[in-house]
């Protein structure tokens, strides 16, 4: 079986830092995803090139197809190493996550991955040493719903010197994972839920930079959204059955839209008048269509949530306001999304009257497009 490789990471610089010393690749192969998380030494400017320079080595070389061996020596022999603590200046984790559940991970100093599992998988790790340096491999398989986690030393870290005198420890963040994982649904939200409880230890006040990388294993979700009406109206008919055949959730951004499902549906359409957040107009229901929401002022607002994500607690996106309830959708229901962009002209979007968001409607879809594929989704663009 094929799945839906779900990745997704949340980091925090150390407080007074303006650069993150971690650094994230992640690469979508065609046989499945790689993903390497390095931890340059130290923090600041110098941290965050060597673990850049780690980081994009890696996961260049192994899409490329070279083996461990030659990425790690290739790694070892770029970087320099610490001659007062005779250390590497950067520890990495390397993981190639296949569509089938295969893993194949390699680790440097790096704290050791967490999984969460309904099975009982074992990691069996073996050390092999390239160019002097210790580096434990492991191969296993993940079945639909396992999540993979790796986090840089600041998780571990957390709180010391403060509310932990240790620091939370690798069996405690296990312990919090194991816990609170299963009950979140998608890569972001684990990520970030981790994240959070991460920086209120620290309260507020990173100690060291902090990266934390989910990889959650699903089963493809497909969401299909229609905005804007079809440029011949003829189309219209063809796209609400095209919509309605489609086997995912189905989303309606857009008065006129939804006019147009309505009527060839021969249903009416019921709107909910209760204004949750004054910035977002009300949304409406349709037997069959999962949300309906205004058209570009929603959609401007989703847009604007998803590209500040990071700032957001996910208390934050509980909302039931139609942005709010795009956003969700969004990150937790879909791993493929379908965009049926209608490109005629709307008179309304005309009117000079009207804000200019009013008259930007397939910048902002583009813009939605194109978050939407930063967070791992593959999307795609139907013109109508």
């Amino acid at each position: 079986m094929s799945y839906f490789i779900d990745v997704a990471f949340e980091k925090l610089n150390k407080f007074g830092e303006e650069l993150c010393g971690d650094k994230v690749e992640i690469e979508r192969a065609t046989d499945g995803v790689i993903v390497v998380l390095a931890d340059g030494l130290g923090s600041g400017v110098k941290a965050n090139i060597l673990a850049t320079i780690t980081a994009k080595i890696a996961a260049t070389m192994l899409k490329e197809g070279a083996d461990i061996i030659e990425t790690v020596d290739t790694i070892v022999n770029t970087l320099p190493v610490c001659k007062v603590r005779n250390i590497a200046y950067a520890t990495f984790t390397l993981m190639k996550i296949f569509d089938d559940g295969r893993v194949y991970i390699a680790e440097y100093d790096n704290p050791p991955v967490f999984l969460i599992s309904s099975d009982n998988i074992n990691i069996d790790k073996r050390e092999i040493i390239i160019a002097d340096k210790k580096v434990k491999e492991s191969n296993f398989k993940l079945q639909e719903g396992d999540v993979l986690m790796v986090v840089s030393d600041g998780a571990i870290h957390a709180g010391v010197g403060s509310l932990l005198n240790l620091g939370w420890q690798w069996e405690n963040v296990n312990e919090y994972l194991n816990r609170r994982a299963p009950g979140l649904k998608c890569a972001k939200h684990i990520s970030k839920d981790l994240i959070e409880a991460c920086n209120d230890l620290y309260m507020g006040k990173p100690g060291d930079d902090t990266t934390v990388v989910t990889v959650k294993i699903r089963t493809p979700e497909v969401i299909d959204l229609f905005t804007g009406p079809p440029v011949e109206k003829e189309n219209d008919k063809w796209v609400v059955e095209q919509l309605m055949n489609s086997k995912g959730k189905k989303i309606v951004c857009g008065g006129t839209a939804a006019n147009i499902v309505s009527r060839e549906l021969r249903q009416e359409l019921e709107v909910n008048m209760d204004f949750i957040d004054k910035d977002v107009p009300p949304t409406a229901s349709l037997k069959g269509i999962d949300l309906i929401t205004e058209g570009v002022l929603t959609l401007n607002k989703a847009v604007e949530k998803l590209k500040n994500y990071s700032k957001y607690s996910l208390y934050d996106l509980n909302s039931e306001d139609g942005a709010s309830k795009l956003v969700r959708m969004l990150t937790e229901d879909c791993t493929h999304l379908n965009l049926w962009v209608g490109k005629a002209i709307n008179p309304a979007h005309q009117n000079p009257y009207f804000p200019i968001d009013l008259s930007i409607k397939l910048k902002i879809v583009e813009e939605l497009a194109d978050v939407m594929k930063k967070m791992g989704k593959e999307v795609k663009l139907i013109n109508v």
